[in-house]
């Protein structure tokens, strides 16, 4: 009996011990399925869509309403930015096949072409709705959420199917998916279930009946359409967004989606309303940067197709967003560095500014100001301000990758021409001469960067 009862006491701290781990468990997951949603941070009251009566948030701009329904799904289309993700490099638009390096393995897109064996030829409108809003296939296999169908649940029915009109529009082509490469757990597709109870909300886009029409614009086109949060904002511990650190930045397939919240050091909230709408339209914005890698890809192939109503509600919605700063982000340096020529010291970098001289002063300049054209001016770019110099190493690394709404020279790719180690130290050069705070990437580290592109 005391052997029993021996047995029952050194039991009992273990049994604390988990029923302890347990509690924690369950707060922690309460305390991230029960975040807030994308416009909680607005307040008021909100509406179905039928029962705003401001102006329809939704749809295509009073400028494209008589449109043919598949003219405005190519609108829409556009708007969510389906082309990207489901065209992989130098292949077919839509018919997917582009990979996507995670920290699990590699995912691959799928072709939503009309191909009725390899596409979505055979998807009815509840289907489309059904992958769109749910993130459910027609075999009724749950879908990743690379495919944002947390951020997609919020476009209305009509938009959705205006897309898949324009779709299936198209030529239908041939094109089997990939495998993933996923490890375990990751490859068990039936957790996603589990992942959407928690954290898609399937639920459609309600206005907010206390602010005006070009700001309900803005938050559909920002969080149903073109989901930028899914860049822009961190992930929870089940890589579902952070809203609490909404539009802070994040990091995407090796590059960095910088804060987009108005706080005025590291987010642009000293951005003019002209800066934020020809950046937005046109990937460009003197004393701000250039937009290359992801955020390049989101400008070329859908928000530069924006009506310019479209731009000015983004950026109205964009204001409105709380203010966040990012600790590792200083403020950028604006000033030129006036005075300094080629035959300046090196900063203690000889090799970087050795490369520097080679490839990069004769477009960029030796005062930060390009002696050629605005697109490679450095001053006051956040990239080159960024202490990490993730995005300056990407861009050496692949080049700008852009097709300009307006004439200008690429960046070209400098990642087969340099080495790791001169990479590194051309960035940490950059970041050192034109930036608030100098890098200190290395060769390991720029290696990282091509796996994760």
């Amino acid at each position: 009996m005391n052997a029993y009862f021996q047995r029952g006491g050194a039991l009992r701290p273990i049994l604390w011990m988990l029923a302890i781990i347990v509690i924690v468990g369950l707060v922690v997951t309460g305390y991230e399925v029960f975040g807030p949603k994308p416009t909680d941070f607005a307040g008021g009251k909100r509406v179905p869509l039928d029962a705003y009566h401001d102006g329809d948030p939704s749809g295509v701009p009073a400028a494209l309403k008589a449109a043919s329904l598949i003219e405005r799904g190519e609108y829409l289309t556009r708007a969510a930015d389906c082309a990207v993700c489901h065209t992989a490099k130098d292949g077919v638009p839509f018919a997917g096949g582009r990979a996507f390096v995670l920290p699990f393995g590699t995912m691959y897109s799928t072709n939503i072409t009309p191909d009725s064996e390899t596409g979505i030829g055979a998807y009815t409108d509840a289907n489309f709705l059904d992958a769109v809003h749910k993130g459910i296939g027609l075999d009724n296999r749950k879908l990743y959420p690379a495919m944002p169908y947390a951020s997609y649940t919020y476009m209305s029915d009509a938009d959705a199917l205006a897309i898949k009109a324009y779709l299936f529009s198209l030529k239908p082509v041939r094109a089997p998916t990939i495998p993933n490469t996923f490890s375990f757990p990751f490859n068990q597709r039936w957790l996603m279930n589990i992942w959407a109870a928690m954290f898609d909300a399937d639920k459609r886009f309600e206005p907010v009946v206390d602010r005006g029409a070009d700001w309900n614009r803005g938050a559909y086109l920002v969080e149903a359409m073109g989901h930028c949060g899914e860049c822009h904002t961190p992930r929870n511990l089940f890589f579902a967004l952070n809203n609490r650190e909404k539009f802070t930045g994040a990091v995407q397939a090796g590059w960095r989606a910088y804060n987009i919240t108005p706080d005025r050091g590291s987010g642009v909230g000293s951005w003019s309303d002209e800066d934020l709408s020809h950046y937005l339209s046109m990937g460009h914005a003197d004393g701000r940067g250039t937009a290359a890698g992801p955020m390049g890809e989101a400008i070329d192939a859908s928000l530069s197709h924006l009506e310019p109503t479209d731009i000015a509600a983004i950026v109205t919605y964009l204001r409105s967003v709380p203010g966040e700063a990012s600790a590792d982000l200083p403020e950028p340096k604006a000033a030129p560095t006036a005075g300094m020529q080629a035959g300046d010291a090196d900063l203690g970098n000889v090799r970087g500014k050795q490369v520097y001289e080679g490839a990069c002063a004769g477009c960029h300049g030796w005062t930060g100001v390009s002696p050629v054209l605005p697109f490679a001016t450095l001053t006051g770019t956040r990239a080159v301000n960024d202490p990490t110099a993730t995005n300056v190493a990407q861009v050496i690394i692949a080049g700008g990758q852009r097709h300009y709404a307006i004439d200008a020279e690429n960046m070209p790719s400098f990642g087969s021409t340099y080495s790791d180690a001169e990479i590194a130290s051309v960035a940490n050069y950059v970041t050192a001469r034109y930036g608030a705070k100098g890098s200190d990437l290395t060769a390991e580290g720029i290696a990282r960067l091509r796996a994760a592109e």
